[in-house]
């Protein structure tokens, strides 16, 4: 199947031609507010390594990674460290912090895809109110600011449109950090009644805190919602 090339006009493909597992939809336009909500509302993300190449690239695999809000799965381990009350986590108190936090952590690596296009295009989503993050305090550590209640030790972001949460990256100063944030956003989308967290790729972390995929037909419709 083909890759599209989009252009100025504000459009995709249909998601059903993505090619191959890993969904490979179009490549063009623009990062702009209104093509990225146009996007995830389809289950369509970008994700490109900014050094090789100059253009977004779309994706929109055909099976999904998503984690639903009852079925996180928060280890014995994690509920210990949760009980110990060292940690604190907080929703849109540090947006850019978290997003500079998950690219500095992987800029350097090969096929490095956090940008300053993403963080500029992801910074005014949050400015408008669709991009969202979740920061990890440690009450032990001094704050870097006068108004938050430790320093930022872990965190994700992401994009809320309805009941539905597209996770885009996470980031750990000290071990589970990043899990900390994710099981925060987990049970208070459960008590706000929100339908899932898409994950967008499958890794073993996520596996372990209670991801499992779903059709696109079965994503569809529950992000519809």
């Amino acid at each position: 199947m083909p890759v599209f090339q989009l252009d100025d006009e504000l459009w995709f493909p249909d998601p059903r031609l993505a090619e191959g597992d890993e969904g490979c939809l179009a490549v063009g336009g623009d990062l702009s507010v209104d093509r990225l909500l146009l996007a995830y509302q389809h289950g369509i993300f970008p994700w490109y390594s900014f050094r090789d190449n100059d253009q977004p690239v779309w994706y929109c695999p055909k099976k999904r990674f998503v984690i639903f809000p009852d079925e996180i799965h928060v280890s014995h381990s994690m509920r210990t460290l949760i009980n110990k009350g060292r940690y604190m986590c907080t929703i849109n108190e540090d947006f850019d912090g978290v997003i500079h936090n998950c690219s500095q952590l992987r800029y350097d690596e090969e096929g490095a895809w956090l940008g300053e296009d993403i963080i500029r295009a992801y910074t005014e989503m949050h400015r408008q109110g669709f991009a969202v993050s979740v920061e990890t305090w440690d009450t032990q550590m001094p704050p870097d600011r006068p108004d938050v209640p430790g320093r930022l030790v872990g965190g994700l972001y992401g994009v809320n449109i309805g009941s539905a949460f597209f996770g885009e990256s996470m980031f750990s100063l000290v071990p589970s950090g990043s899990k900390m944030a994710l099981i925060y956003l987990a049970y208070t989308m459960k008590h706000l009644g929100g339908s899932l967290i898409d994950c967008q790729l499958k890794t073993a972390h996520l596996e372990s805190m209670g991801g499992r995929y779903i059709s696109y037909e079965e994503y569809m419709r529950l992000i519809r919602q």
